[in-house]
């Protein structure tokens, strides 16, 4: 009888160990993070943003946070621009790409559901310092209707809800959201160096000069004209720098033209073979480096002013200080005056 019982116990020892060890091996799976959410799984091919078009319709703002800048893209009377820059149109082609990027976003893979591991592929979250990018859609009353954290990591796209720690690759594209002043349109004037025909200098001392060029020459064969034409050049690229600097002309930054509180230090007109005419007015501003334009229509070239005066009247842009230096050169550092006989005794 005894030995039944021994039997017995040992039995079930040897099954309550097989049920610790079974216990044990599920514990570990289920913490085990393996690349993937089962809970989710069913999400796969899914819109990240569901019913986006009506979300999309009723958008009054787009609100994007990153770990060290935020801004705000507003649905103004005038069209999309950036809060802060008083009305600045932003990029028409970069909020399209936005648009039909989050339209078309698909969720994929999940991946890790570790908080500790987000910033790794770019989905921490920013208001706390994280590497990603949150990106909040509101309506005209200040809800927000969608918002996801993307983030990249090489050539994958990543997202999340901000209210979940789960983290899925997903399919798709969307634009870069770092750099605000990227989304501005800051593209004014296109114009090909072998347009260029003359330039006209004043420095900050009063001088003058006027350089100029026969069509099909080279990049490098201005020359001073009338009443300039005894001057003699420092270098031909001394000249050609200041002479082509419209055709270089990349703005980083923009306000607008009734915030200048500085006068004029510089100022460069453009003239093209086929008649347009660009005078630009430069400034060193307390807070940069500036300049304002202005196209004058004449000839074949009363498109392209008119182009460009609808996107530059009325806003200073600012420039990096090597660009600006290119448009306010000393007159003494281009040419130098002829010499002047010395008078006979």
């Amino acid at each position: 009888m005894s030995e039944q019982r021994s039997e017995q116990r040992k039995r079930r020892i040897q099954l309550l160990g097989a049920t610790a060890a079974l216990l044990t091996v599920l514990a570990i799976i289920v913490h085990l993070d393996l690349g993937h959410d089962a809970r989710d799984m069913g999400r796969n091919g899914q819109a990240v943003l569901p019913d986006f078009a009506a979300i999309r319709a009723d958008a009054a703002e787009i609100r994007v946070t990153l770990a060290d800048e935020s801004y705000r893209l507003v649905n103004s009377a005038n069209g999309w621009t950036m809060d802060g820059t008083h009305g600045y149109p932003i990029r028409a082609d970069r909020l399209a790409a936005l648009a039909s990027g989050l339209a078309d976003l698909t969720w994929g893979e999940g991946r890790t559901r570790d908080a500790d591991k987000l910033n790794r592929i770019g989905l921490g979250d920013p208001r706390t310092g994280g590497t990603g990018a949150l990106i909040e859609i509101a309506d005209e009353d200040g809800d927000v209707t969608a918002a996801i954290i993307t983030g990249r990591k090489g050539d994958h796209l990543y997202a999340r809800r901000p209210d979940e720690t789960q983290a899925f690759q997903v399919e798709g594209d969307l634009p870069p959201f770092y750099n605000q002043d990227a989304w501005l349109d800051l593209d004014i004037i296109d114009i090909n160096p072998d347009a260029i025909s003359a330039v006209r200098l004043y420095d900050r001392a009063g001088e003058s000069l006027y350089l100029q060029r026969t069509v099909g020459s080279s990049e490098r064969s201005f020359r001073p004209g009338p009443p300039y034409q005894d001057f003699r050049l420092v270098s031909r690229i001394a000249a050609s720098t200041p002479a082509l600097a419209l055709t270089r002309l990349q703005p980083i930054g923009v306000k607008p033209a009734s915030e200048l509180t500085t006068k004029p230090v510089g100022r460069h007109i453009t003239q093209t073979h086929d008649g347009l005419e660009v005078d630009l007015d430069a400034y060193r501003e307390p807070d940069g480096f500036f300049v304002t334009l202005h196209a004058i229509e004449a000839g074949e070239g009363a498109q392209r002013g008119s182009t460009i005066n609808e996107k530059s009247d009325g806003w200073a842009f600012q420039l990096s200080e090597y660009d600006w230096n290119d448009f306010t050169p000393a007159i003494s550092s281009i040419v130098r005056p002829p010499e002047i006989a010395a008078p006979e005794n």
